[in-house]
């Protein structure tokens, strides 16, 4: 009997690694502005909302940049490319 993992397992090409926590990164400082915010008021989740606000903000930036492609790999292979030349 063949057990899946539940969490995808790493891909060995470091570049494509590089790449998705590069485009993860962007998109979690840029969903930190402009993405959803936590409530303010009687119904917020108060403090604790507010300090784990982070962590929702890191997964919908994981996930966002599961489905889109931001095309880095262009600027990223010139930046390589010129600093092994």
């Amino acid at each position: 009997m063949k057990i899946d993992p539940i969490v995808p397992t790493q891909t060995t090409d470091p570049k494509v690694t590089v790449e998705s926590k590069l485009e993860q990164a962007f998109l979690e400082e840029m969903l930190k502005y402009c993405g959803p915010s936590s409530m303010k008021g009687e119904f917020s989740g108060g403090a604790g909302e507010d300090q784990f606000n982070s962590f929702l903000t890191r997964e919908y930036a994981a996930s966002l940049a599961g489905r889109l492609d931001l095309n880095l790999n262009p600027g990223l292979s010139r930046i390589a490319g010129g600093i092994g030349a």
